[in-house]
């Protein structure tokens, strides 16, 4: 499998061949599902916090009387069923939302995601960009085959290229470490430096 190749103008200079290792794994929904939860599982920091009925101040002695009132007796204003009293079974800031998943399957459901791109032509590769300009950047995604948006990956050193395209409203770049479900759903083309094509050879490439 190829993937065309262009330079900082834009202009096609080729193809580039794709990984086999890495392009071409077969895709799996319910993998690539279980990795999206799995990622936004351990992103989750909870913030919502209530007060159960001993954390509410109050409560030392009984509201009225245990008899005679006409009423239910009561045996505290703490209560959760008492106005201002403490929240039974709320949210608590400490809860653990986190999920374990296997190295393996997960390189396997982003490898399959990979997949899917090539396969309907959305993987895009750049040879080298040297201008820190964002103008020089959209110029580029203007004459790039891309539709609605676009994800960067490059490579940790390459950081012309990641000034450039920081501040562009649909575009998003991304260490080739850091590749997620989340962001190769959200964004419609990749487009991969060939220093970070590289990197994933490195990488997912069975040896």
């Amino acid at each position: 499998m190829k993937a065309a190749l262009y330079n900082q103008k834009g202009e096609k200079k080729g193809d580039v061949t794709l990984n086999k290792a890495v392009f071409e794994v077969e895709a799996k929904e319910g993998l690539i599902h279980e990795y999206l939860l799995y990622q936004q599982a351990n992103a989750r920091r909870p913030i919502a916090h209530v007060k159960n009925r001993s954390d509410v101040s109050g409560g030392g002695r009984k509201p009225f009387r245990q008899k005679g009132t006409g009423n239910a007796r009561q045996g505290s204003i703490t209560n959760p069923h008492q106005r201002g009293g403490g929240r039974a079974f709320g949210p608590k800031k400490w809860q653990n939302f986190s999920k374990m998943m296997p190295k393996k399957m997960r390189a396997k459901a982003l490898l399959g995601l990979l997949s899917s791109k090539a396969k309907e032509d959305k993987v895009l590769a750049l040879n080298k960009f040297e201008s820190e300009k964002t103008k020089d950047f959209a110029a580029l995604v203007d004459k790039l085959p891309v539709e609605r948006n676009v994800l960067v990956v490059a490579n940790r050193e390459e950081t012309a290229l990641r000034r450039a395209s920081r501040n562009f409203k649909n575009a998003k770049i991304i260490i080739s470490g850091y590749l997620n479900p989340a962001d190769l759903l959200k964004y419609d083309n990749v487009l991969f430096t060939e220093t970070a094509l590289k990197d994933l050879d490195t990488v997912y490439s069975k040896k």
